[in-house]
Parts: structure tokens; C-alpha cells; sequence
């Protein structure tokens, strides 16, 4: 990808998000994450140019196979795929800026207790399968406000920054805006416990998931197109 296109990419999300965050509020700031699992080194070096500064990997082995041959550059690199127990300690050595896919409350005891052998601290959002879709991770809504106070009480090397869902996979624009809006009503009830970030919305729903609330969309095919 060159980098007239990458300028371009970028500048037609950044359009997008900008519309969708005014129809909210003009103090509505939403963060854009770059998914760069099926991109290159040198593509996310190029859109890093063009100014996206933060990333997003599905896998523990991309993470660090691309932030280690991109170490001159700080980016802020996220990861964002379903962790497996036997990664942990792999991730926690990368030190990501934040984990989007605590899906349990069991992988947040292994994660603290690991970070707490290394004597580390990890940001993370808490994953909610708020379309109750067998084929996603993440807690069952009901549950999420309990969970997430248990691992704010029991794991303190886990800073706790919000939570994530990823919208319902349907046609139906009203399912998926449901699942964002149960997200939404979660996360407004975790705003006095810290949460910060409302993480919904990817390529082809982040201007619904700003409409109901959202500030940190995943955003790819967009930003990596040609």
C-alpha cells in the first residue's frame, strides 16, 4: 500500500468518524484502533506515516513478530483476539497499551496471577457477548456488572479500562444496534467504577456503535484497503 492511498484511507474514516461523533455530542471522542491482522509490517509502517498511531492484533505470534520488526516506531499496539491460557505469559512480555478480550472472569484470575509472578500491571476491557452468539466469546450481559466488580476486587494487576462487544451478525440493523445498546447501558453503569471505554464497532458497523455510544472502534478492511 502506498502512502497516498494510506493518506486517503485514512482521511475517509476519519471523515466518517467525525460525522458520527458530532451527531452525538461535539465532546464525544472516539478512538480509532487499525486492525492490522492480515496487513504487513511495511503497511502499518506506511499508515503509521500517515498518521494512525494505534494497532490492533488477533494473534499473540503477530503481535510480536510485527512490534518487534516495528520497534523504531512507538506505536500503540492493542491486543484484540481471544486469548488463550497458554499465551498469557507471552502477551504479558509484550506489554500491550490494552487487552480487548478478557472474556471470563476465570481468564482474569490466570492473567493476575501471572502478572502478578512478573510483577507487572495490564490495561484491559472486559468482552461481553451482548448478541448471545454461540460462535463469540465474552461474558453473558446479565453477568457483567458482577464480574466486572469481582475482577476489579480480586485481580489488582488488572486495570480494569471498560468493556468491548462485537455487534450482533445479522443484516438486521435493529439486532445489531440492540446488542450495542445493552453494551451502552452496561458500560453507563460501570462509568463510577473507572470504566473509560466503550469498545463496539468494526468495519462495517462503527458509525451505528458511535451512534449508540461507542469511543474506541476496530477498524481494517478500511484503513487497509488498496
Amino acid at each position: 500500500m502506498d502512502k497516498i492511498i494510506a493518506i486517503k484511507n485514512l482521511n475517509d474514516l476519519i471523515t466518517k468518524v467525525e460525522a458520527a461523533r458530532l451527531r452525538v455530542s461535539e465532546h464525544h471522542i472516539v478512538k480509532i484502533i487499525g486492525v492490522s491482522k492480515y496487513s504487513s509490517s511495511d503497511d502499518i509502517k506506511t499508515l503509521y506515516e500517515s498518521g494512525q498511531r494505534a494497532f490492533g492484533e488477533n494473534r499473540v505470534q503477530d503481535l510480536k513478530e510485527k512490534s518487534e520488526s516495528l520497534d523504531e516506531l512507538p506505536i500503540e499496539w492493542h491486543f484484540i483476539g481471544t486469548l488463550q491460557k497458554n499465551k498469557i505469559n507471552n502477551l504479558i512480555d509484550l506489554n500491550p497499551t490494552l487487552i480487548h478480550s478478557l472474556d471470563s472472569f476465570e481468564l482474569a484470575l490466570e492473567l493476575n496471577k501471572k502478572l502478578e509472578v512478573k510483577n507487572k500491571k495490564l490495561s484491559c476491557l472486559l468482552q461481553i457477548n451482548s448478541s448471545y452468539e454461540d460462535s463469540k466469546s465474552g461474558v453473558d450481559p446479565k453477568n457483567a456488572i458482577s464480574i466486572y466488580k469481582n475482577i476489579l476486587s480480586n485481580c489488582p494487576n488488572i486495570i480494569l479500562k471498560g468493556i468491548m462487544t462485537i455487534g450482533a451478525n445479522s443484516k438486521d440493523e435493529n439486532e445489531i444496534k440492540k446488542s450495542f445498546d445493552i453494551t451502552k447501558d452496561i458500560f453507563d453503569s460501570l462509568k463510577e467504577f473507572g470504566a473509560q471505554y466503550c469498545s463496539m464497532g468494526m468495519s462495517q458497523d462503527f458509525e451505528l456503535a458511535i451512534a449508540c455510544g461507542s469511543n474506541l472502534i476496530r477498524v481494517g478492511s478500511n484503513l487497509f484497503k488498496n
